[in-house]
Parts: C-alpha cells; sequence; structure tokens
C-alpha cells in the first residue's frame, strides 16, 4: 500500500492520501521533541508523497500548530488537506499557572473548554493564527466524550457541543470557509450518536477500530457507510501495543495492557511471523481496509520514526495472512481488508 495514494474523503469531494500525518507528537507529549526534528519529520512525510495533515489546539498548547504550520507555510497550498479542531480555546498565562498534563516544554497558553457557538468561532480564528495559513479544510469538534469528561459531565459537553460547536461549524460550511466538519473522539458510541442527530461529514476516531476491536461494525461504520462519512483512523496502534508487540510494559489505551490483550497480541503476532508480517504493518495497513475510512493518522516522532512507518504502510501483506486471522478468530469475518 502506497502511502501516497490518495481516497476521496466521504461524501466530501477532497482527496486524503491514504497515510496522514497525526501531528501531536509535534506538540511534545511525553517527552520533546526538538525544533529541527519536529521540521524534518513533516519533511520526511511531504517527501514521501503524504499531504494530509491533524493537528489541535490540545496538541502542545499550541505547539503542534505552530510547527506544523511553520513547516507547511510555503508549500503550494492547494497540495495538502488540514485538519484541527475545536471544543479548546487558548488563553496566553504565565507558565506556573498553567497545568501542562503530558505536554512537555508547550506553549504558555492556558486551554479551556468551550463548545459554544462563540468559543467555536474563536478557536478557529486562533488556530489560523497559530498555524500562520489561509485556512483549514477539515475541522473536528474534539473529546466531547466519556473518556475526556467522565460519565457525569460528558452528556452536558456532548448537548453543549451539539447545541454550540456544530451550529457555528454548520455555518463555516455552507459559508465555503471550511470543507468538512466532524468529530475527533476516543468512542465510536459518541460519534454514532452524533451521527445519528447531526449532519456530520467525517469523524476522527482514536483507537476503536483496530485489529484487537472491531465493535464499531455493528452499528457505527455501516452508518458512515449509509450517510457517506468518512472516519480518519487515529491511534490505529491502541497506544501502542500494535507497534511494540506483547513486550514487558506494553501499553494499550495509554495504560499497561492487561493480560488477556497481551495474549490476544502474542496470538496475532503469531500469525505475523508465519507470514512474514510485521505486525505494525498489519496494524497500519488493516484500519484502511474499511470502506469508510480513507485514511489512518499515525503520530511520529522522530524521522527514524516516519520512515519506519512509511517503511510498514508499503508492506506487501497476502490475502492468506488476513484469512488466517479470521479463520484463529482474531479479526471478525466481517471486518473489511485491505486488497493484495
Amino acid at each position: 500500500m502506497e502511502p501516497a495514494a490518495t481516497a476521496r474523503f466521504g461524501r466530501v469531494d477532497l482527496p486524503v492520501t491514504r497515510m496522514g500525518f497525526g501531528a501531536a507528537p509535534l506538540g511534545n507529549i511525553f517527552r520533546p521533541v526538538g525544533e529541527a526534528e519536529a521540521a524534518a519529520i513533516v519533511d520526511t512525510a511531504w517527501d514521501a508523497g503524504i499531504r494530509y495533515f491533524d493537528t489541535a489546539p490540545m496538541y502542545g498548547h499550541g505547539l503542534s500548530e505552530a510547527r506544523l504550520g511553520a513547516a507547511l507555510r510555503f508549500r503550494p497550498r492547494d497540495e495538502f488537506v488540514l485538519s484541527s479542531k475545536v471544543g479548546r480555546v487558548l488563553t496566553a498565562a504565565p507558565r506556573a499557572s498553567i497545568d501542562f498534563g503530558p505536554w512537555v516544554d508547550a506553549l504558555p497558553n492556558r486551554a479551556r473548554f468551550d463548545y459554544s457557538y462563540d468559543g467555536t468561532m474563536r478557536s478557529l480564528e486562533d488556530s489560523l493564527q497559530r498555524l500562520g495559513l489561509e485556512r483549514i479544510e477539515i475541522v473536528f469538534i474534539h473529546d466531547c466524550d466519556v473518556f475526556t469528561h467522565g460519565p457525569q459531565h460528558q452528556p452536558g459537553r456532548f448537548r453543549e457541543a451539539m447545541d454550540g460547536a456544530w451550529r457555528a461549524l454548520d455555518r463555516l460550511r455552507s459559508d465555503g470557509v471550511v470543507r468538512a466538519i466532524g468529530m475527533g473522539v476516543n468512542e465510536w458510541q459518541v460519534c454514532h450518536a452524533g451521527l445519528k442527530e447531526r449532519d456530520f461529514d467525517c469523524f476522527l476516531l482514536a483507537g476503536r477500530y483496530t485489529l484487537l476491536e472491531q465493535e464499531a461494525l455493528d452499528e457505527f461504520l455501516p452508518l458512515c457507510e449509509a450517510r457517506g462519512a468518512a472516519v480518519v483512523l487515529g491511534a490505529a496502534y491502541n497506544s501502542g501495543i500494535l507497534a511494540t508487540g506483547a513486550v514487558p510494559g506494553a501499553k494499550y489505551n495509554y495504560a499497561p495492557a492487561p493480560e488477556p490483550i497481551l495474549a490476544r497480541v502474542r496470538r496475532i503476532e503469531a500469525v505475523c511471523a508465519r507470514h512474514d508480517v510485521p505486525l505494525k504493518a498489519a496494524a497500519l495497513q488493516f484500519v484502511v481496509g474499511h470502506p469508510a475510512i480513507p485514511t489512518t493518522v499515525p503520530g511520529c516522532r522522530s524521522v527514524a520514526q516516519m520512515e519506519a512507518t512509511i517503511a510498514a504502510f508499503r508492506v506487501p501483506i497476502p490475502a492468506a495472512f488476513w484469512a488466517e486471522l479470521k479463520h484463529e478468530g482474531l479479526v471478525r469475518e466481517d471486518a473489511p481488508v485491505p486488497a493484495c
């Protein structure tokens, strides 16, 4: 599979490359990435033909947007597609007063949730200024899910997003300011609820359709196909284990993987070994086998990681490999797989 190959973005006449770049690492998540390395990562992606880039105000409290914009600013603007997110508004503040969470050496901006109409308009305008670019094609409402807000507060945040952010993005889409609007969350159930309620073009789903998880095939992905809604798949490695394998300390959903997950990954690795298919390649390519998923956006924190990810995306995978995964009950029978 070629990273530079393109697919239509659902019902929107917008071509995206089959492999995009998720720019969260440019925001220094968990550990810093140097300025020169950040620029070189984007250069490496560009040189491989990757032309879809995803970022968000959350990533490094604006640092990811600033770095990605600097790396793309003088490239031909009609040659790439850019997405960012709304739902948080950033305000400059003294560093000592800011809870940066997992972001290291982030920009001195305090982030607050704001899913209102006005907050959405401000967030998008601020993103354009940090990027230093004239437009963003795709905008996702970010993190109005249980993972972020907890079961007690999520229903209220979801309602704010549907009544506020949705109205703002719908107007921007109608005015031609943005091409596609959607939600970027960690749970397919929240995407499904949003799609049943509002006219979304797309979703960015982090980790909920992978070699380890296919429950989204029950309701959400069929509805996306019926509506022509595109799904950008993030976190195809389930936050680590499908890249590292079942090694000690392997991460699943941002925490140490429990034994049942480790055991399942060991079984997948055994099938990989029999067919000489790297686990990482299988994880990346599996997700774009679904017709509703035109692209995946792995994040890379070094040039070496980017080069390895590009190489994994290009590994030929025989049909017999997917057939054995299904025969062993490791992948659902109804899961679409990439064509050879």
